[in-house]
């Protein structure tokens, strides 16, 4: 539904990108989309990232900095830890549930930023609606697996919180369109105002 909308609303030309998290690292993942990014004839290419796929954009412009210009957006991406992960690695097979690459990325807290001269915008959601809350019990705003505060990346120009689950915010049409409006004018919803000045005030002289 998202790629669909952004197609028909914004005119994008979608290329998905799948990957295997259980068997490959992240370095793995992170290689094979920059291949994918390098074989897009396109001047400006943006990139979308959902939950660890947004960890996977950044280890790739990591890895890979040399990249078309365009601008960034997470969706669900827990970017500091995930207290889901660290809940299912308690138990048994835990991380091989996990996966590697999300065993590297997730468990423990990372202290990441976003360096990049891509513009980033994170889209987190409130909505507790999710498998994640049968292994852990959240405190604070919470999409159902990741917590608004995990979304959280300094270095980012936008943060916003929806009312979405964690899946739910792949089929919204809200999402869908804060997606587009970050990816063509680097934010979400409206423009800021400029304050209105008083009637009173006076310019000042240099």
């Amino acid at each position: 539904m998202l790629r669909r909308r952004l197609e028909k609303d914004r005119g994008y030309e979608w290329h998905a990108f799948g990957y295997a998290s259980t068997l490959l690292t992240m370095g793995e993942i992170a290689d094979a989309l920059h291949g994918v990014i390098s074989a897009v004839d396109a001047p400006t290419v943006h990139l979308v990232g959902h939950s660890l796929g947004g960890l996977a954009i950044l280890r790739c412009l990591e890895r890979h900095p040399q990249q078309p210009p365009g601008r960034v957006v997470f969706m669900g991406t827990p970017s500091l830890t995930s207290r889901t992960a660290n809940a299912v690695a308690r138990f048994r097979f835990g991380r091989a549930i996990l996966g590697q690459a999300a065993t590297e990325e997730l468990l423990y807290t990372h202290e990441r930023t976003w360096p990049h001269e891509r513009e980033l915008g994170i889209i987190a959601g409130n909505q507790s609606f999710s498998l994640g809350r049968l292994v852990v019990d959240f405190d604070e705003a919470n999409d159902g697996t990741v917590a608004v505060s995990e979304t959280r990346l300094p270095g980012a120009k936008a943060h916003i919180v929806l009312p979405v689950s964690h899946s739910g915010m792949l089929l919204s049409a809200r999402v869908a369109h804060e997606v587009g409006q970050f990816l063509e004018l680097g934010h979400f919803g409206a423009p800021p105002t400029p304050p209105t000045p008083s009637p009173h005030s006076a310019p000042s002289a240099p």
